[in-house]
Formats: structure tokens, sequence, C-alpha cells
């Protein structure tokens, strides 16, 4: 298991620890470390608005998976827990060290940008509201992934969140928050004009 510090060595250790023709959820979360919560909502964000969403129920998969470990982060569960089924879900390796690769040169810049600051934000109790945002992002990632993009935003959202906690900056995770209130915005906007409202 690999230290992660940022998304760079977040993903490369998805590449470094990881191996065979097909990669699973479980094969990933193993690969940052399942107990430390930053990393693997970092993990959850970036899998969130990676290409690896074309596949079908992949955008309900991980905003469940999400959903799951948000809600026992609130509560401080030391050893998350994640249904068998969700662990065994896979899809072949070289579409993520394809995603990775075609990522590293806007990772690069993401992570110059990072610094420790503000660092009381990444600290309790602001780590459970962290969390319950996540849990929020889940939720209206739900309604949003049966509209094209939909889930661009909360998900964006869940990936600052893990990048500020894993990389104790205070001032992304104000950024992670406005990109949640947009989610919230914009799910209220689509929910006004459906029909059946």
């Amino acid at each position: 298991m690999a230290q992660v510090r940022n998304l760079r060595t977040l993903l490369q250790s998805l590449c470094s620890q990881t191996e065979g023709e097909s990669v699973s959820v479980g094969d990933l979360l193993n690969a940052v470390g399942r107990r430390s919560y930053g990393p693997v909502i970092l993990l959850l964000g970036f899998i969130a608005i990676s290409p690896l969403t074309i596949i079908p129920g992949a955008n309900v998969l991980v905003a469940l998976i999400t959903l799951i470990f948000a809600v026992q982060m609130v509560f401080g569960r030391q050893y998350p827990w994640i249904p068998k089924k969700a662990l065994e879900f896979s899809f072949p390796r070289r579409h993520m060290i394809a995603g990775v690769a075609a990522a590293d040169k806007y990772v690069v810049q993401v992570d110059r940008f990072l610094k420790p600051r503000l660092t009381f934000l990444t600290n309790p109790p602001f780590v459970q509201l962290v969390a319950l945002a996540c849990v929020g992002a889940a939720l209206v990632t739900l309604p949003l992934s049966f509209i094209p993009l939909g889930p661009v935003i909360p998900s964006l959202a869940v990936l600052l969140f893990g990048l500020a906690i894993t990389a104790r900056d205070g001032f992304v995770l104000l950024l992670a928050g406005a990109s949640f209130a947009g989610a919230c915005y914009i799910l209220m906007r689509v929910w006004a004009v459906l029909p059946f409202v």
C-alpha cells in the first residue's frame, strides 16, 4: 500500500499496486488503503469523473460506495465496511492505466496548487461536516446519474473533498463546498422542470 499525499501518488499507486488484465473496486481500495478516508474519497471522486463511468451502472455504484464510506466517516468508524458485491465489480485494467496516463499532465498542475493551509478545517469536527457533505453529494449524484453529464459536478465535489482531507488543504475544502452547492442548485433546477413534479 502506497502512502497517498496527493492526486498523483494516488494514481501512481493504482498502477503499481494492481496487476492482471482486470481490476476490481476492492483492488483499487486496497491500493490506497481502505482505512484512510481521505485517499478513498479522493479515489472515488476520481473514478466518478473518469471515463470509467461509461460502464453502465458505474456512476450509481460509485455514488453508493461513496455514500457507504461517508456515512461511516460521519460516525467515526475505524474500519469501514463495503458490500462484497461492490468490491467485486471489475473492469479492464488497461482502461485504468490509459486514463491515469491521460490525466497525468493535469494532475501535476493540480498537485502544485495543493499545500497545507487552513488546516483546522481538515480536523474534527469539520471532518464530520465534510463526511456529511460527501453523503449529500452521493445522494445528489443518484438522480443526476440519469442525466447526461449530470453527475460531474457532485463527483467533482467528492474529488475535491478527498483532495482537501488528504493534502490538509482547507482552501480546497471551501472550493469543494462551493462545488457541492452548485450540484444542489442544478438538482433543484432539474427537479423544478420535471413533468411529474
